[in-house]
């Protein structure tokens, strides 16, 4: 084997041990980014068997995204927020990181939130008031 065969040989090793290392530095920040998706200051983290809802507050407003325990993979997903005395707002689809942000006022008024991914929910009472 030439010298030109051994180099071309080591650079597409090193090619793909840095490519390799690059995915695995950039994957496991997909769950944190899409839960700080809501500004403000997260004031719960609900879990359910499949995942969870995290839910911020600021100046009135409130915020929730779901999150899967296992991202990657598509899959069906939603959030939902809803002021006392106003409709829910959903966020529902297939998704493979993250369903919402949903950002509903609330001001001083108690909120219920739900999530799901997959077969497992979660559906709050009256909370945060």
């Amino acid at each position: 084997m030439d010298s030109g065969a051994i180099r071309r040989r080591l650079a597409l090793g090193v090619a793909v041990l840095t490519a390799s290392g690059l995915l695995a530095v950039a994957a496991p920040g997909t769950a944190q980014a899409a839960a700080s998706a809501c500004s403000g200051r997260k004031v719960r983290t609900l879990s359910f068997g499949t995942g969870s809802v995290h839910v911020h507050k600021r100046d009135g407003y409130v915020c929730a995204v779901t999150v899967p325990t296992r991202p990657g993979a598509k899959r069906p997903m939603s959030v939902t927020v809803q002021a006392r005395g106003n409709r829910p707002v959903t966020d529902r689809g297939t998704y493979a990181q993250h369903a919402g942000p949903v950002t509903v006022h609330a001001g001083h008024r108690c909120v219920r939130v739900g999530g799901s991914v997959g077969a497992g929910s979660l559906r709050t009472g009256w909370i945060l008031c």
